[in-house]
């Protein structure tokens, strides 16, 4: 079992930005952690990564509306922030899931 690297900051640059409200900031990081958890007990099996990282993004879609009632939106920013984030986290594991198959769900 690997351990995630401890000195990367998941979504910094929406956390340092005001113009993310942090609670909906931690709700992605929480579920990227899920995807960091399942990586980290050992899961290689590229169907079952993919199916936890269909799940998270469709769960960060669902926030849409949220990120709206807050007078924020999830834009190039953010969706940059979060494709990077998966892409560090695929990287670190040797994962190889194209970035743009791995968030194939998400309609940021």
């Amino acid at each position: 079992m690997k351990p995630f690297d401890q000195n990367y900051k998941l979504l910094n640059e929406m956390y340092r930005d005001e113009y993310y409200p942090n609670f909906l900031v931690d709700k992605i990081r929480n579920w990227l952690q899920e995807v960091i958890d399942l990586l980290e007990s050992g899961e290689t099996d590229i169907e079952v990564v993919q199916a936890q990282l269909d799940r998270v993004v469709c769960a960060i879609n669902d926030l849409q509306e949220e990120f709206d009632e807050n007078d924020s939106e999830i834009e190039t920013v953010a969706r940059d922030c979060i494709g990077g984030a998966v892409a560090y986290i695929l990287k670190w594991f040797d994962i190889s899931i194209d970035i743009e198959e791995a968030i194939r769900e998400r309609d940021w």
